[in-house]
């Protein structure tokens, strides 16, 4: 069990340069097993998840070479092989079930773990992956303790329409649609930054996809595909988090965003407490004429709210962050999960720091900010910016407080105790066992 500690009351203050998507480079890291030919991925995140799936390539006779410190990865899979009652998924993550489609293209067969499993967010069905794979011809049965899907041949071109625009669903369809000789549809497609990213990868391969950054995706596939080198973006969730703890503790962090055209309405939803985010030359910061303060609507007898759903709304993942600035801000807000069953169950824990946070119901809670907080000893779920929620509480309050199972934040922040050290934090990691 990995905590952390900080002592808070100290105002972040400095340069950030995110780390890349972790929601982009792991099936990006799928994706590679579509082709025999070298790659070489620059910034890619030294994070847990990475190294398990380096793990599995590197046991299925791929070559992988990884420099932590550049961040480049070289990954050469020719001489790849995949025995499916003796090669297993990893389990602690989701995105395992994106290697089922390239294992179905170069192997016939894949095995998935019946309990594969991310953040612990509700009920995540893997359901409209079952449909995704059966439309391209997959036949999936149940083993013990695990899923099998086969393929007699060559996946089918189809087309789909998905009942949830589902991130990890409509990549797994564009692996599916690569590998299949012809071309396939699917509507209701996810468009966040990270899928687009994603898409931009297969592009690079060969693969001709249409309506990037739509609902509507139209896939090419059938095509050998090559190697060649690709550069990650800076993770939009990471440049919001830096943003964020600036903003939460009065200080003034500013953070390397390559992309603020993905920041509209990150940018207004900060500007609902108070904060005001400029983008200039290649940098963002954030900034606040005083105390953070919920604004107030021209609507009477109506919260600010904050609506969390698939992209383009407002980015569920970053829901956390925001519940953190308003427990601190001066004001009542409401914050609605769209997405995630119990999502929200940890909220009771803002108790301890002396917040005030009522549960509408499992979709909806709101915030009475500005009671004066204490430091305190809270645990969080297995939900990465949850972690980072009840820290950036933390970092507002001075004196000594303790985040416990604060471990999922290395899921997808790398160095992330030693960037908060370069902005002028004390916190330190301790383990328990």
């Amino acid at each position: 069990m990995s905590n952390l500690i900080v002592h808070g009351g100290t105002p972040l203050r400095g340069r950030i340069t995110p780390s890349a998507n972790k929601n982009a480079v792991l099936p990006v890291l799928c994706a590679t097993l579509l082709t025999r030919e070298p790659l070489r991925l620059h910034g890619v995140p030294d994070i847990t998840d990475v190294r398990k799936i380096l793990d599995i390539f590197r046991s299925l006779g791929s070559e992988a070479h990884m420099d932590h410190a550049t961040g480049t990865l070289a990954l050469h899979h020719r001489e790849t092989v995949f025995d499916a009652a003796r090669d297993r998924l990893p389990e602690e993550m989701r995105s395992s079930i994106m290697l089922v489609p390239p294992l179905l293209a170069r192997f016939g067969i894949a095995r998935l773990e019946d309990n594969v499993k991310g953040c612990t967010l509700g009920v995540r069905e893997i359901d409209p992956h079952v449909d995704v794979f059966r439309r391209f011809g997959g036949k999936v049965e149940r083993a013990s303790g695990s899923l099998l899907v086969r393929c007699d041949g060559p996946l089918t071109p189809t087309e789909h329409w998905l009942d949830y625009a589902s991130v990890t669903t409509t990549e797994n369809f564009v692996l599916c649609a690569a590998a299949a000789n012809g071309t396939s549809t699917l509507t209701n497609a996810a468009s966040e930054p990270h899928v687009q990213e994603f898409c931009r990868f297969m592009t690079m391969l060969g693969v001709r996809i249409e309506g990037i950054g739509t609902s509507r995706l139209t896939v090419h596939g059938g095509n050998t595909l090559g190697g060649g080198e690709f550069r990650f973006d800076e993770d939009f969730h990471e440049i919001t988090t830096f943003l964020a703890l600036g903003a939460i503790t009065g200080g003034d962090v500013v953070v390397r965003n390559s992309a603020p055209e993905n920041f509209p309405l990150i940018d207004r939803t900060f500007a609902k407490f108070g904060v005001t985010v400029t983008h200039e030359d290649g940098w963002s910061r954030a900034s606040c004429a005083g105390p953070l303060k919920v604004q107030t609507p021209f609507t009477s007898n109506v919260l600010t709210k904050v609506e969390a759903a698939p992209w383009p709304y407002f980015p569920v993942d970053l829901l956390p962050i925001f519940i953190a600035l308003g427990v601190r801000a001066q004001g009542n807000a409401m914050f609605w999960n769209k997405v995630y069953d119990g999502a929200l169950g940890w909220t009771s824990e803002l108790s301890k720091f002396g917040a005030h946070v009522f549960s509408s119901d499992p979709h909806r809670l709101i915030s009475f900010g500005g009671s004066p907080l204490t430091p305190a000893v809270v645990e969080s779920p297995y939900i990465i910016r949850v972690a980072i929620a009840l820290f950036m509480v933390a970092a507002s309050i001075e004196g000594r407080s303790e985040i416990r199972n604060a471990a999922p934040i290395r899921r997808a922040h790398p160095r992330f105790a030693e960037n908060l050290r370069s902005l002028g934090v004390q916190v330190e990691w301790t383990s328990e066992e």
